[in-house]
């Protein structure tokens, strides 16, 4: 029965464990006349702006499922970390939490020597705004090199639909575009970023007739993990990629973009290519 009431209960018992944990002193609290450790309910309750009743039948298993919005805020009582804070959706809504918008400055060495180790199959990450923050050698062969940009202009929207390169290498440039803002529209919405974004849009509005007119269209397009993408590179030409969008464990504000060459002669080639350009810088 015990274990029963134990599995029942998990939330609960989460929740205990992590407010049990607190030292109420680094909080503001007094740490006098406590018969137990930790904060008590109504003070979790009081961090997270929620009834102190409504926190109590959670942890006693009593309150329902909670809100999204209410399991976020007790996160943040709890000061949970980004893993302790999936797991207490998983346990309480039964789904991780939405993506979370981080702004960030690059990748670990760790995620870079991933990247590194693919070559000569093109690999990039993007955030969930659709900047490319890491890539390999093969990207900047057969995509394009992102270090001679500056940061802010390292946007995979921006490529598409102000650089004339994307036009003359996609066999069906309009149907790409669409497909790109109508998966970048439900990132950025998924990650809540659409403050974040709204100079890029706004950017590119003023700018791009077509992405004005596609993004009043208000279309969105997933799920996208997984494509065929066809180009024409100006020095190889006509190239096929297999194209696969991966999370990033840890991070699920990034994603690992892979573009696969459809056959090993494909590979060659851009491996041939990349040695060209070693050997020519």
């Amino acid at each position: 029965m015990d274990a029963q009431i134990t599995h029942e209960n998990q939330l609960g018992t989460y929740l205990k464990n992590r407010r049990l944990k607190l030292d109420p002193a680094a909080f503001g609290f007094s740490a006098e006349r406590r018969r137990t450790p930790g904060l008590r309910r109504e003070e979790v309750a009081q961090r997270a702006n929620i009834s102190s009743t409504w926190y109590t039948w959670l942890e006693q298993g009593r309150g329902g499922a909670p809100s999204a919005d209410v399991l976020d805020r007790i996160a943040h009582a709890l000061m949970l970390t980004d893993v302790e804070r999936e797991h207490l959706f998983l346990i309480g809504l039964g789904r991780p939490p939405d993506v979370r918008y981080q702004k960030n400055e690059g990748v670990t060495p760790r995620l870079q020597r991933v990247l590194d180790a693919l070559n000569p199959v093109p690999a990039i990450i993007r955030t969930a705004t659709w900047y490319v923050v890491a890539w390999n050698r093969a990207a900047t062969t057969m995509i394009m090199d992102y270090g001679s940009l500056p940061p802010e202009q390292r946007n995979i929207l921006r490529f598409i639909f102000l650089d004339p390169r994307p036009r003359a290498s996609q066999h069906d440039w309009e149907s790409v575009a669409r497909f790109v803002l109508g998966a970048f529209r439900v990132d950025a919405a998924r990650a809540g970023a659409a403050e974040e974004v709204e100079p890029l849009v706004e950017e590119l509005c003023r700018l791009s007739p077509e992405f004005r007119a596609m993004w009043r269209e208000n279309d969105v397009q997933g799920p996208h993990g997984e494509r065929v993408k066809h180009i024409r590179h100006p020095v190889l030409g006509p190239i096929s990629f297999e194209y696969s969008a991966f999370a990033v464990d840890g991070r699920p504000d990034l994603s690992m973009v892979v573009y696969n060459p459809a056959t090993p002669a494909d590979a060659e080639r851009i491996a041939s290519q990349m040695e060209a350009q070693s050997s020519a810088s």
